[in-house]
């Protein structure tokens, strides 16, 4: 058996956005104190963040929550043009948004074996797989200039989705983003990683989101970080809690973080680690005819996030799972036809051991 083998309209935008940013006021780690480890060259396998001017904003599309429900917007004005009523500027709007990203840091996937409580109150031995990582926000974010500003050069872009062309206010690129207030005054951004890991195996068809395993954390914890005792170990939960500030020289504010699965196949040969929380990047469609009046804001939208796909392989069998078989990246084959199924089961045209994808 061989198996090598995504400023305008406020009230209804703050349905739209989605952002998972919190007030600088949020817990901050220690700077140092989770990240002191020293690890050796190559150890580690970082992917830093891949931000891009046109994940700034989205459109120009049609508003059609507003037309529909407002009445009396269809009308000719008698001092002004028509193209500069509601009803005619919700027909084309762009929406405009800040962009951070965080660095991702990896170990290759590894098993270990933990014992876990039943309902039984009885303790079972459970094979578990589990990646360590680290997160740091090392800044270089996008933050959107307001039209008032001056001397702010503005580019065309073209819109990836719909092949609309449409002007940047202007941008800047920024270690802390900041958020304009009620009344008028900035307040600045204080970053949070919300995970969410998936391990996927086209091969055979399985997902296995992550878990968290209080049981496995502290096994993880000893045999991962042995010698040092000041580092914090958080799982998936957990590290949404602490607040992510810019790590400069002589302050590392990075987070060690580990996602664990269980029950995971044993025939899988090849498998994606998907990240999602490394950055608010995000694309919506609105299907036609989706939205229909007096639907709740956002009705029928189809939303997808801005992910990282990691590629995995184990030369392995069923019998006795050992962590020393799996690999990071994609395997190559000499034959053409069998390499283009490893391709498949990736999802890839060419060898990549890791893509960003929307999903």
């Amino acid at each position: 058996m061989q198996r090598f083998l995504l400023f305008f309209f406020p009230a209804i935008l703050c349905g739209f956005v989605w952002t998972c940013t919190v007030s600088a006021q949020a817990p901050t780690p220690d700077p140092g104190k989770a990240s002191k480890r020293s690890l050796a060259a190559g150890v580690l396998t970082t992917i830093p963040p891949a931000l891009e001017e046109e994940e700034m904003f989205s459109g120009p599309r049609p508003l059609d929550e507003i037309p529909l429900n407002i009445a009396g917007l269809d009308f000719t004005p008698n001092f002004t043009p028509k193209a500069d009523t509601v009803f005619e500027r919700a027909k084309l709007v762009t929406l405009r948004r800040p962009i951070w990203g965080l660095e991702f840091s990896f170990k290759p996937v590894r098993m270990l074996e933990v014992d876990l409580p039943q309902p039984s109150n009885k303790m079972q031995r459970r094979l578990i797989w589990y990646m360590i990582y680290r997160i740091r926000n090392v800044g270089g974010h996008l933050q959107d200039v307001l039209p008032e500003v001056p001397d702010v050069g503005s580019n065309e872009v073209t819109n990836s989705i719909t092949g609309a062309k449409s002007t940047t206010v202007g941008k800047r690129v920024v270690n802390e983003l900041t958020e304009t207030l009620a009344d008028g005054s900035q307040r600045k951004i204080a970053l949070r990683f919300f995970p969410e890991f998936l391990l996927e195996s086209k091969e055979y068809k399985k997902q296995y989101p992550d878990r968290v395993i209080h049981a496995a954390l502290a096994p993880i914890k000893a045999r991962e970080f042995p010698a040092e005792k000041g580092i914090t170990l958080y799982d998936s939960l957990s590290i949404s809690e602490v607040a992510i500030p810019v790590s400069e020289t002589g302050k590392d504010y990075s987070l060690w973080g580990v996602a664990t699965w269980e029950n995971v196949d044993p025939r899988i040969d090849y498998f994606n680690v998907f990240v999602q929380g490394l950055t608010n990047a995000y694309r919506y469609d609105d299907p036609a005819g989706a939205y229909k009046k007096g639907d709740p804001p956002g009705t029928g939208r189809k939303y997808v996030t801005k992910t990282l796909q990691l590629n995995f392989w184990r030369p392995g069998d069923t019998i006795d799972p050992n962590e020393e078989e799996i690999r990071y990246g994609v395997r190559i084959e000499s034959d053409p036809a069998e390499q283009q199924k490893i391709f498949d089961h990736y999802g890839v045209k060419e060898r990549l051991d890791f893509l960003w994808l929307y999903r």
